[in-house]
């Protein structure tokens, strides 16, 4: 299951500079998502971090792995933040970096659910660059109607 960018944006509250899920490229309702990021020089967060060096922020992964995540949850329950559903990001467990990621990089987002409980998502994440792992993370998000 593909979704472009205008069908995410369905998906997702989030607009520039904060959407940062470009494409998803596969899904299984229920199961799992993969999706990309792709990182340019231009976005405003490498005016300070750091100017001489662009590096993605850290928390920019994370969130990016999130909105995966939440695009998975959404279009599982088939709910839509226009309806009145938000997906909020309520915790991050067992995170580890294990490369940066700069300007020119195509950040791969995978998310697979590990439960699910009264509106409560666990995800198992993971980010890569050609194939190199970047970082992993357990993802809890909470659905709420708003």
């Amino acid at each position: 299951m593909v979704m472009d960018i205008n069908e995410i944006k369905n998906y997702l509250p989030h607009r520039y500079p904060f959407l940062l899920v470009d494409r998803v490229t596969e899904m299984e309702l229920g199961q799992s998502i993969v999706a990309y990021k792709n990182i340019t020089v231009n976005e405003p967060y490498f005016l300070g971090h750091f100017p001489d060096h662009p590096i993605f922020p850290g928390v920019l992964i994370i969130e990016a792995m999130a909105q995966a995540a939440g695009i998975l949850g959404f279009r599982t329950v088939n709910k839509l933040p226009k309806d009145g559903h938000l997906y909020y990001f309520v915790g991050s467990e067992k995170t580890r970096f294990k490369r940066p990621v700069v300007p020119g990089d195509r950040l791969t987002l995978e998310a697979k659910v590990l439960r699910e409980k009264r509106g409560i998502w666990v995800f198992a994440c993971r980010s890569h660059v050609d194939g190199e792992l970047v970082c992993e993370t357990e993802i809890t998000c909470a659905e709420k109607k708003v």
